[in-house]
This record gives C-alpha cells, sequence and structure tokens, in this order.
C-alpha cells in the first residue's frame, strides 16, 4: 500500500509509529538496535526511507554523504524549501524514536499534502541525516555538518574501532570522498530548518505535555582530565603521606556536581568516564583519567561554569600535590530557536487546542550545524520518562499524532522570514 493511501485510511500517528518499528528491525543486533555510519545496516535504512519519500510524491535520492534526500515541489519548480529533518542513525543499544521520529513524521506529513493534491508556495525537503550520533568515528553531526558546507575533510582520515578509515568506509558504501563537498547547500536555498524529535527528557512529561516549543539547543564543553600522583603499596603508605589520584579525582567529580547542583539556570555537568591506574586493589592510584561534560542555554553561562570548575579542580590538585593535565576536547556553541520560527510553532500548537510551552534542549542535534546556512526551530515531542539511548524509549501513539498535526500545521501555514 501507498504511503498516501495508507495516511487516508490511518491516523498520522498510526502510520508513524508503524514505520518507526519497520525502520527499527534495521539493525547490526537482532537483539538490539544498533545502526551505524556507513555500515550496511545504515544502507538498508536508506533504500527503504528513499522508498517511502517516492511513494510520498518526493524526488529522492542519497547525497555524498550518506544523507537521504526527498523534495516535494512547490507551486513553482525550483523554488526554495522550507527543510524538514532528522537523523536516522543511532547509538549502540538505542531506542528507536530518537532521530527517526522527525525523519518519518516529515515524509507522513509531505504524503498526506501529496494525497490532497497540495502544492505550497515553496519547496519542502526532507533529509534523513546519516551520522548525528558520531558513535563510530567520533565526530558527531557529519551529515549535517557536510550539508552546511562545514565538514573537515579531517576527520577522513579517523579510523573506527576496527582499523577502518573513514574514507574507506566512504568507498565501501558506494560514495567518493573527495566529492562530499557536493552535498553542501547554499543558505539562498532554504527559508528555513525544522526538526521535530522527542525531548530525550522529562520536562514535557511533567507537565502533562505532549508537544513543546524548543527555545535552544545547549552548546557543550567536553574537556579531559588526567591527575598523576604516585603510586604506592596499599598497606604500607600512611594516609597522610598519599598523593591519591583517584580520592583527587572523587574530590574534583563531588566539586562539579555540587556546583551544577547549586546553580538554578539550567547549567547541568556530568563525568561520564573515569580510568585508574594501575588499577589494582592492593595499590595506591598513581594516575586517574576522566572526562566532564558541561552544558547550559547560554554560551556565556557554560563558559563561566567552565572557567569556575576548572578553577576549583586546579585549586584541589594543588592541595593534594597531584600534577594536572586538563585538555579541551570539544566544544559546540549554543543554538538559538529563531524567533520567527518558535511563533509559527506556538500558533499551531495553540491550534491544535494544546498548551504552549516552550522549553531548552540540552541534546545536541542537527540545528546545530544547520544553524550555518538556515535559522532553526524545533518542535519536541514527549517521550516516556524521558528516557532516551536506551531500549525503553517509547512515544505514545496519541503523542506521535499530536506532534504530526503540529508540523502538518506549521507545514501549510508556513511564512517565510519578511526580508
Amino acid at each position: 500500500m501507498g504511503a498516501g493511501n495508507a495516511v487516508q485510511n490511518v491516523s498520522l500517528g498510526e502510520e508513524i509509529v508503524r514505520r518507526v518499528n519497520e525502520l527499527a528491525a534495521i539493525s547490526e543486533d537482532g537483539d538490539k538496535l544498533t545502526r551505524i555510519f556507513l555500515t550496511k545496516e545504515l544502507r538498508a535504512a536508506s533504500d527503504v526511507i528513499l522508498g517511502w519519500m517516492r511513494e510520498a510524491g518526493m524526488s529522492a535520492h542519497l547525497d555524498a554523504i550518506g544523507n537521504v534526500c526527498g523534495r516535494y515541489d512547490g507551486e513553482q519548480p525550483g523554488a526554495p524549501c522550507l527543510m524538514l529533518g532528522s537523523h536516522y542513525d543511532t547509538v549502540r543499544d538505542a531506542g528507536k524514536w530518537d532521530g527517526p521520529l522527525g525523519v518519518i513524521t516529515a515524509i507522513v506529513c509531505v504524503s498526506d499534502l501529496n494525497r490532497r493534491g497540495k502544492r505550497l508556495p515553496f519547496a519542502i525537503e526532507v533529509v534523513g541525516f546519516a551520522d548525528e550520533e558520531g558513535v563510530r568515528f567520533a565526530s558527531t553531526l557529519l551529515g549535517s555538518r557536510a550539508m552546511a558546507g562545514t565538514f573537515d575533510e579531517s576527520v577522513l582520515n579517523t579510523r573506527d574501532r576496527d582499523g577502518v578509515s573513514m574514507r574507506d568506509a566512504l568507498l565501501e558504501f558506494g560514495l567518493d570522498p573527495d566529492h562530499i563537498g557536493a552535498a553542501a547547500r547554499a543558505r539562498r536555498e532554504l527559508l528555513a530548518y525544522l526538526e521535530l524529535h522527542i525531548e530525550q527528557g522529562p520536562v514535557l512529561e511533567a507537565r502533562n505535555l505532549p508537544v513543546g516549543v524548543v527555545s535552544a539547543i545547549a552548546g557543550a564543553t567536553r574537556l579531559a582530565a588526567r591527575l598523576t600522583g604516585m603510586a604506592g603499596h596499599a598497606g604500607t603508605v600512611p594516609m597522610a603521606l598519599r598523593r591519591d589520584a583517584l580520592t583527587g579525582a572523587a574530590e574534583c567529580i563531588g566539586a562539579i556536581e555540587q556546583f551544577c547542583r547549586t546553580d538554578e539556570d539550567g547549567l547541568v555537568g556530568t563525568v561520564g568516564y573515569i580510568q585508574a591506574r594501575p588499577g589494582a586493589t592492593n595499590v595506591i592510584p598513581g594516575e586517574v583519567s576522566f572526562t566532564i561534560d558541561m552544558r547550559a542555554p547560554t554560551d556565556m553561562h557554560r563558559k563561566r561554569a567552565v572557567a569556575d570548575v576548572v578553577r576549583q579542580i586546579e585549586a584541589i590538585a594543588k592541595r593534594r600535590q597531584l600534577a594536572l593535565q586538563l585538555d579541551v576536547t570539544h566544544e559546540n556553541r549554543t543554538v538559538p530557536c529563531a524567533p520567527w520560527l518558535k511563533d509559527q510553532i506556538a500558533q499551531a500548537i495553540a491550534a491544535e487546542g494544546l498548551s504552549t510551552f516552550e522549553l531548552p534542549s540540552g541534546a545536541g542535534h542537527d540545528g546545530m550545524a544547520m544553524i550555518d546556512i538556515a535559522d532553526v526551530g524545533m518542535i519536541f515531542v514527549r517521550c516516556r520518562g524521558g528516557i532516551s539511548h536506551h531500549p525503553d524509549e517509547h512515544v505514545e501513539l496519541a503523542d506521535a499524532d499530536a506532534g504530526a498535526r503540529v508540523l502538518l500545521r506549521v507545514i501549510e501555514h508556513f511564512k517565510p522570514r519578511a526580508a
């Protein structure tokens, strides 16, 4: 059955849920959902999505980085587009809604327009970005950076955990690593970039709201810390004479948590990795490495917080006579959602009889790259328990339907930004 007929006979939400489940079956592991950049599973998923796009009345192709791209022309061929999108890669042992919900909802909305024979004064393009998560090559937003023209070609030489370079992986996928620039789009081609996505947090659920308007995508700073003290025998070195790197790291981690807990403006901090060496039960740890991830709704707030935390870590290291190495490994600026797009999303939510609510995104999204060529707007859809990047990630059918109705209303009533 074609997508248009399917939408005619079932709710938008039912069609979305069916397709989310169908896409989730494409995984490198039969028991867990894992779909990584430039794998045979990603290729199989791209073929399915291309088919859905064509059924919905779009012309569709795979671009030079592996993004799945569909276009539904407007009343005049060649007109600039309202771009809708999200990603179709996943983390390992993933949930099935993060990314695909946005791609599939956009396709279903276009299918509904096509079924009704409706064309708009602008084109609609739907994009499934091939790599947002950055799992395989430890570099995020590869698909959207290529489309925005900001792809860093040095990452082509990075290798995955099996030693395969990105350059070789692209060739094996059937793409030419020397022509990634062909994926780039110009600002004049886009009227705006709009993404529907699960919230990945508990705020909408706590407020009993199915959808929300995203105010901004929080920037992030990541640091790698290494404390070096002196390894020693666990039974012979008195406590007062120890230079224990692990207890120093523990104090640093506690200080980070306390600092972020006392902030009232949305600051969050996470230590997600720690390794102690030599790592023996009866040896005082002489060296400890750990990571720090800090995010806030504004760049100024985040940068001040990072500076404060760094000063605290330096003071702890000095007091404990530990050598400290602290390096920034990643920095993404905060991306504010365009007020004119937020207004149109809020109007669509209200027109659907729902309460409007604005909230920031603590997670990163493809809009962080697309901001370089278009104004960005986002719609959040409630997810159960705020759980994401986990098999228990879940969206209720009614919420998927509400998100689709809001997105469809935004599309049909979209007004480009005044010049």
